[in-house]
């Protein structure tokens, strides 16, 4: 993976964030901070990559279908956009368990 790919992730990252904000100062303070946040982080994310890849799926049936408005580039360029999607949160994944597995292998 590039820089600019992990930049461009991290930017994501990042912008997930700030809009989890809002809702965040409307907890509990007990609650902020905690496991669930960095959860509703992730479940976002899963749910953005996910929203991603249906968009591409429809545009790409409808360009089949010859629906008028619908061009091969505009349908390219979001097939890519999900790919960029799904290769971002495959690599996250890959590097919590590499994470995780670090932990678990630390001596106590």
């Amino acid at each position: 993976m590039s820089q600019m790919e992990i930049d461009r992730v991290l930017a994501q990252i990042r912008s997930l964030s700030t809009q989890l904000q809002p809702k965040a100062a409307q907890q509990p303070a007990a609650q902020t901070g905690g496991p669930s946040d960095f959860a509703a982080l992730l479940r976002q994310g899963i749910d953005q990559v996910n929203q991603s890849e249906q968009t591409a799926s429809q545009l790409a049936d409808a360009y089949t279908r010859g629906t008028p408005g619908v061009e091969l580039p505009q349908v390219m360029v979001q097939m890519q956009k999900a790919s960029v999607s799904l290769r971002a949160l495959t690599e996250v994944r890959d590097r919590l368990v590499s994470a995780y597995t670090d932990i678990m292998n630390m001596q106590m």
